[in-house]
């Protein structure tokens, strides 16, 4: 960073340099503790490489790149390219630019109006990561003005606060003159939301909902405006002295949605625009925080703007402070400091809160405010003493850092904060800017925090080479074979010339055809490591001094594996990448002598014939393991896979009887009546459901087995067709008999059914008595002979 000073008339030392064009010479000279590292991957061109990172600077020199080389060497730090020859007239490097456009002196009266901070206005042209940094000054100067926002919560618990603080204006008076002779002071009241379960409803009881015994109380309100500031002590008590005491439910209040709307209410409260701002906030109760409002019903978040009509807040029912954070950030953008003046029951509670605050104190009330003035005063002279300074509205991709230097020139571990500052001191904040990225016209401000006065920072970037060009731009010229121009150094060739000097013409092809056929597998152009020349690739050097070499520049001689540092273990040569290894030697980085000692088993054979041995260790192949591939878990049982082998050579039937000898090649057996092999005993099935038992030895190789095959088979005796023909007539017999049974009882189940519903039916009915006509006995009339009638 360049550091220089300048003397006023004065006498007085100041920390600016003029005139106020400063070249910041950052990117070579400025951060001599880091080292300067420059990416030089897909470099192109000039302004690729300004913006590829802080340190790289670029050489417009004609003849700077060797034979073979590609244009991305032009990229490197300022040194490297010194050292590689390159002149300091030819390298291009971009510096960071700084103008401080206004720097009015301190405490210097402009328009009636105080200067704290110094310089007001900064432009800098930047180039992408590098860094440049400046000084700011502040001095608090004395007298000035403060506008002080009493805010009390009138809760019933606060009667006998509210006593005090009605004759309080002459002694807080009498306190903020100490301060300055230009102090005003104003006053507000908060109850708490009148809803339930906040408040009584109940329309006697929000009239008046205090004690019955209480004459003196006003109706129930969220937050009203009482008394605008003002710097009349007498309209301050007359005001406050006409306030009574009120009343709620719950013992939180709603001062966050007080203290909102004494922020964002500005032209009500009457804020001055160049005044320290206080409000002091005096409460014996919590506030009630984000998720309280749905007890109520309230879900509408604050919107964080002025709703006052005739003094009161009239979306106390309708809207929530949801968050803490929200209040936080209408106090800083409005430069308010808050001293939150509370009783010892709820100060933990207010100090959890003034973390989330900035530039806010908690303060301990006595049970009647009385100590109120001079808890205040404590809290002011704690909040003014501490120099915080904090940017806003700060761009993406830009970084800030603040190191102060405090007023007795020690500096501060805590970044951007200066402590125990008294009136007239002088602090100076080290402030290092930082752009990412390229932008144009950015800007964002720093201030210190609640002090009006800011320093306006606007942002350029540096991303585009001014390059001295050989001749007008434009013209041909004899470096690119009077087939294009210069650009910083490089050629650009006109319309149906490509390569490096232009040199080639491409006539009626078209170019992308003949760049394709520079590509592997459609990949990268000559793999990054050369130029596409007329559809061949010219290769170029290796950082070793060597070249890149194959049709697509693809091999190189300089990146094989090591060994005990180095390439190919010594003990050979890299070619393309791999090692080919002098005699006697051999692995991927000719790091073993060439030995199969430890590879040979018993029987004489390398890894039992079912791998290779490198570097004198067995590499396996289809599953088995080391040390000498002997066994293979994963592998399938052979007992199964040999089967049908068995029963060729065995049994001479089955799916191989045809063709036996091929097809089992690979297995020797002999039929015998007990075994000799000490391996487990196999037992298949035939193609006959016969069972055959052998026993097989796994020679050298992966499929070469040897066999004893037990000359006995067993199968199982044939079946038995007569009892087999018998049984099932049988079996048919039966069921059928069975089912005839189960037939003739469902019907005689039935049949009982119905019998039984007809006896029940005739038991219930009645006949009728009377004559049949169709049934009259008969009457036969016979003549008595001994008898006869009279006449």
């Amino acid at each position: 960073m360049l550091h220089c000073s300048a003397h006023r008339t004065d006498g007085q030392n100041m920390d600016w340099c003029m005139p106020l064009l400063i070249l910041l010479l950052m990117g070579r000279h400025g951060l001599c503790q880091q080292e300067e590292v420059c990416s030089k991957s897909l470099i192109n061109s000039c302004d690729d490489c300004i913006k590829s990172g802080p340190y790289c600077a670029w050489c417009q020199a004609l003849n700077f790149t060797k034979a073979g080389e590609q244009d991305a060497v032009r990229c490197n730090t300022r040194a490297n390219l010194i050292r590689r020859g390159c002149k300091e007239n030819e390298i291009i490097s971009p510096l960071n630019k700084l103008n401080i456009a206004k720097d009015d002196p301190l405490s210097a009266s402009e328009n009636g109006q105080v200067v704290q901070m110094r310089p007001q206005k900064i432009d800098l042209d930047l180039r992408p990561g590098l860094p440049v940094s400046f000084n700011v000054s502040f001095k608090a100067a004395e007298g000035h003005p403060v506008d002080l926002y009493y805010l009390m919560d009138l809760s019933y618990s606060m009667k006998d606060d509210l006593a005090n603080v009605k004759v309080l204006g002459t002694d807080l008076f009498a306190a903020l003159r100490k301060i300055t002779n230009h102090a005003r002071i104003g006053f507000g009241a908060f109850v708490d939301k009148t809803v339930l379960p906040y408040t009584n409803t109940n329309k006697e009881k929000l009239l008046k909902p205090c004690d019955e015994n209480d004459q003196q109380c006003q109706a129930a309100f969220g937050y009203r405006h009482v008394l605008s500031l003002t710097p009349n002590k007498n309209d301050f008590e007359a005001e406050v002295k006409k306030q009574f005491i009120s009343g709620n439910l719950d013992s939180p209040e709603g001062s966050l949605d007080a203290m909102m709307q004494a922020a964002v209410c500005e032209d009500k409260i009457g804020w001055n625009s160049n005044s320290t701002r206080l409000i002091v906030l005096t409460t014996d109760a919590g506030f009630h925080m984000a998720g309280d409002g749905k007890l109520a019903g309230i879900l509408e978040p604050n919107d964080e703007q002025c709703h006052m009509e005739n003094n009161l807040y009239v979306k106390s029912t309708e809207m929530v402070c949801m968050e803490s954070c929200e209040l936080a950030t209408q106090l800083e953008k409005n430069r308010i400091q808050t001293i939150f003046a509370v009783t010892q029951n709820v100060e933990s509670v207010y100090k959890e809160l003034s973390k989330m605050i900035p530039k806010s104190e908690v303060g301990v009330l006595s049970s009647d405010s009385k100590n109120v003035v001079e808890l205040i005063e404590k809290a002011y002279n704690a909040l003014s003493s501490k120099v915080t300074i904090t940017h806003d509205s700060l761009p993406e991709n830009v970084r800030v850092v603040y190191r102060p230097i405090c007023s007795h020139g020690e500096k501060s571990e805590n970044q951007g904060v200066c402590d125990q500052v008294r009136v007239g001191d002088e602090v100076i904040f080290e402030i290092t800017v930082t752009a990412d990225l390229c932008m144009e016209n950015k800007f964002f401000t720093i201030s210190p925090r609640g002090i009006k006065d800011t320093l306006t920072v606007t942002i350029n970037t540096t991303c585009k080479c001014q390059c001295d060009t050989a001749g007008p731009i434009g013209d041909p010229h004899p470096h690119c074979n009077n087939s294009g121009s210069i650009s910083c150094g490089i050629c650009r060739c006109n319309k149906g010339h490509v390569g490096q000097f232009c040199n080639c013409k491409i006539g009626d092809k078209d170019e992308h055809t003949l760049r394709a056929s520079c590509q592997k597998d459609n990949g990268t152009e000559c793999e990054g490591r050369g130029d596409c020349v007329c559809g061949r690739c010219e290769c170029h050097n290796t950082d070793s001094g060597s070249q890149y070499y194959g049709p697509y520049c693809e091999c190189d001689d300089d990146h094989c594996e090591k060994f005990q540092n180095q390439q190919c273990g010594g003990k050979g040569k890299c070619k393309c990448g791999k090692c080919d290894c002098n005699p006697g030697f051999e692995g991927s980085a000719c790091q073993c002598k060439t030995s199969d000692e430890a590879c040979r088993t018993i029987n004489n054979s390398v890894c039992n014939g079912r791998g290779s041995c490198k570097c004198n260790q067995c590499e396996c192949r289809g599953g088995y393991q080391r040390p000498h591939c002997l066994e293979c878990p994963g592998c399938t049982d052979p007992c199964q896979t040999k089967v049908n082998c068995i029963e060729c050579l065995g049994f001479e039937s089955g799916p191989f009887k045809k063709n036996c000898s091929e097809a089992c090649k690979t297995i020797s057996s002999k039929i015998v009546e007990k075994f000799t092999f000490t391996s487990k005993e196999c037992k298949q099935k035939d193609s006959e459901g016969c069972w055959m038992t052998f026993k097989l030895v796994q020679l050298v190789g992966e499929d070469n087995y040897e066999a004893e095959i037990r000359k006995q088979r067993e199968c199982p005796p044939p079946p038995n067709f007569i009892a087999i023909i018998g049984g099932s007539i049988a079996a048919v017999a039966l069921i059928g008999i069975l089912l005839l049974m189960l037939i003739k009882l469902l019907l005689y189940m039935k049949d009982l059914k119905e019998f039984k519903k007809f006896e029940n039916e005739k038991k219930k009915s009645k006949w009728a008595e009377a004559d049949n006509p169709l049934f009259q006995t008969a009457t036969t009339t016979v003549a008595n002979p001994t008898f006869t009638g009279g006449d």
